[in-house]
């Protein structure tokens, strides 16, 4: 007798999952047989996916493992963000600082730093507890522009006194008046210092400024922090590095570094010399994504400004 070999069609195939639940009487010994086989080998295969996903995500999880390590050794002070506040981890609140921006008239320049000279001894002598950090004109930038950095020492208290007297007295306010006449704009920030930066640095002799403004994404200035405070050690060589602070009140999320050279030439010299030390690249490659828009000026200190 002739023995016939069974094979399943297509359609057969494609119905084993409903076969395999009718009787073993209403379904052929070949369709039975080749079901289980597949199924076997069908469940051998998940079973080996499912083994090569848990050992892909164990590799995973350590190479994740060894990353953090490396970070965490990167990082002077690593914080995690979103559990405080940047002003409150970043900075001591005793100490406010105002930035201002006055874009000047360009035929009353020497009258205006004439006149802003003479507000500088007036802010002194009423003691107001304002204390000039520097002064300097935009060389570089925006042009007729000036821009003074301001402290005080006792925070929103002495600033909030500073405030009340350069409104209110009637010297201040005939000040204000003339002034008025001979910009175009003006525009203010209230800063705070990054702690890590240390204390504002007083360069010798007659220099030239750079202001580095940085625009960052909301949320990330703790983040920023963490790396400068390790990417500041890479900066120090000159001393160059005169004073960092990031805004509180009025433009947020900004960021300011302000750094002092002998000249553009020293400048370029300092600036490239720096990539030659190990870890300065990493600072810079992961800072740069956090960064919105940046503004750089070159600032030519005022004849009455502390910082020469």
């Amino acid at each position: 007798m002739a023995v016939r070999t069974f094979f399943p069609s297509c359609k057969q195939l494609l119905s084993l999952p409903r076969l395999m639940r009718t009787s073993s009487a209403t379904v052929s010994p070949a369709v039975n047989s080749f079901s289980r086989l597949l199924l076997s080998r069908t469940s051998t295969s998940n079973a080996s996916q499912s083994d090569k996903k848990s050992s892909d995500k164990k590799t995973t999880d350590d190479q994740t493992e060894k990353k953090e390590g490396w970070l965490s050794n990167f990082f002077v002070r690593r914080i995690e963000t979103g559990t405080e506040s940047h002003s409150s981890v970043l900075s001591d609140k005793d100490t406010v600082f105002v930035l201002e921006f006055h874009k000047v008239k360009p035929e009353f320049m020497e009258n205006y730093l004439a006149e802003t000279s003479k507000f500088v001894k007036m802010m002194d002598r009423m003691k107001t507890g304002a204390v000039l950090v520097g002064s300097w004109t935009v060389d570089i930038g925006d042009q007729d522009e000036a821009v003074h950095i301001w402290k005080y020492a006792g925070g929103y208290p002495h600033l909030n006194k500073a405030t009340a007297t350069y409104r209110t007295d009637p010297e201040f306010v005939e000040f204000r008046k003339n002034r008025a006449k001979m910009l175009r704009s003006r525009k203010n920030q209230i800063l705070l210092q990054f702690t890590y930066w240390g204390g504002l640095k007083v360069r010798p002799g007659k220099n030239l400024y750079e202001l580095r403004s940085y625009t960052l994404k909301p949320g990330t200035m703790i983040e920023w922090g963490n790396y400068w405070a390790k990417g500041i050690q890479f900066r120090q060589a000159e001393n160059e590095a005169t004073a960092g602070f990031f805004s509180h009140i009025g433009d947020l999320y900004i960021a300011h570094h302000l750094w002092s050279y002998e000249s553009l030439q020293t400048r370029q010299q300092v600036r490239d010399q720096v990539w030659d030390k190990p870890g300065w690249d990493i600072c810079v490659q992961n800072t740069v994504p956090l960064i919105r828009h940046m503004t750089s000026r070159i600032l030519i200190p005022t004849p009455f400004s502390p910082l020469q």
